[in-house]
């Protein structure tokens, strides 16, 4: 089974690439094959058009808060808004996420999904620091127009499968709090270490008993994985573990429990599955 991972950014270029790292599952193992570089959206609607069967954990929020949805008065239904997102401008977008902050009072100016509060993530509507608000604008209405399956958002049965991902709740398992990646800063020892500590962890029969995956991958890849500062393709490779994790749970909702809003969207991965 061919699995991907995508690192994603709201604003790709030659500096800041989408990174789509590329698997095959076969049993238990989860083999590293490939990756590629996606400069901009059409590389990145023209990866999502590929022949299934294919199974792809991406780094974004596919949906927004409920309440935020009856505060802005937009379609409960996800197509439904997604579809009207996608038809705004950014700029009003934006403006309507500010405004209805504005309304809130301090220190509760964010809306949270259930997956969000569970995850430790920030909140879907977050437009600054890591502005996954601006990813979902620029991601959900791909996703409704390429005609994928998004789980559990839109389960019309295609091959091609979209699960949402957030490679920070894989890392925490091996790393804690501890950063691994350069963000802005330089990148330090330290962080080299935490990179090499989190891959071996992957490699590890840890990954194993979570997530039911051995992680093979040649030397290469190793040192790609540790060697980049930014921890674009490693942290594709975490958002890869997830989709694997979802695909052998396929049969399970892919690992969606119950209590989930589909409308609201969830990230793929068992430790939200413990409360």
């Amino acid at each position: 089974m061919r699995i991907n991972g995508v690192d994603f950014t709201s604003a790709p270029g030659r500096r800041k690439p989408l990174i789509v790292l590329g698997c095959t599952l076969s049993g238990d193992s989860l083999r590293v094959e490939d990756s590629e570089t996606l400069t901009d959206f059409g590389g990145f609607e023209d990866f999502l058009q590929r022949r299934g069967p294919w199974v792809c954990g991406m780094d974004f929020p596919f949906g927004q808060p409920r309440s935020l949805l009856s505060a802005l008065g937009w379609s409960e239904k996800w197509e439904g808004y997604v579809g009207e997102v996608g038809r705004l401008p950014k700029e009003e977008f934006e403006e309507r996420i500010r405004a209805d902050m504005a309304k809130r009072p301090a220190g509760s100016k964010w809306r949270y999904r259930l997956a969000d509060r569970r995850s430790g993530s920030s909140s879907a509507m977050m437009l600054f620091r890591v502005p996954v608000g601006k990813m979902f604008y620029q991601g959900a209405p791909r996703l409704l127009a390429s005609g994928v399956r998004v789980e559990p958002c839109r389960r019309n049965g295609d091959a091609r499968v979209a699960v949402e991902a957030y490679p920070a709740v894989v890392a925490r398992r091996f790393l804690g709090r501890t950063a691994y990646k350069r963000d802005a800063a330089p990148d330090t020892p330290e962080r080299r270490s935490a990179r090499q500590k989190l891959l071996a962890g992957l490699e590890s029969a840890v990954l194993s008993n979570i997530y039911g995956l051995k992680l093979e991958m040649d030397a290469r890849w190793r040192e790609e994985f540790v060697g980049d500062p930014s921890a674009d393709a490693l942290d594709s490779l975490l958002c890869a573990v997830q989709a694997a994790w979802a695909y052998e749970k396929r049969d399970e909702n892919y690992g969606v429990p119950p209590e989930c809003d589909p409308d609201e969207g969830w990230i793929l991965d068992p430790a939200l599955l413990d409360d």
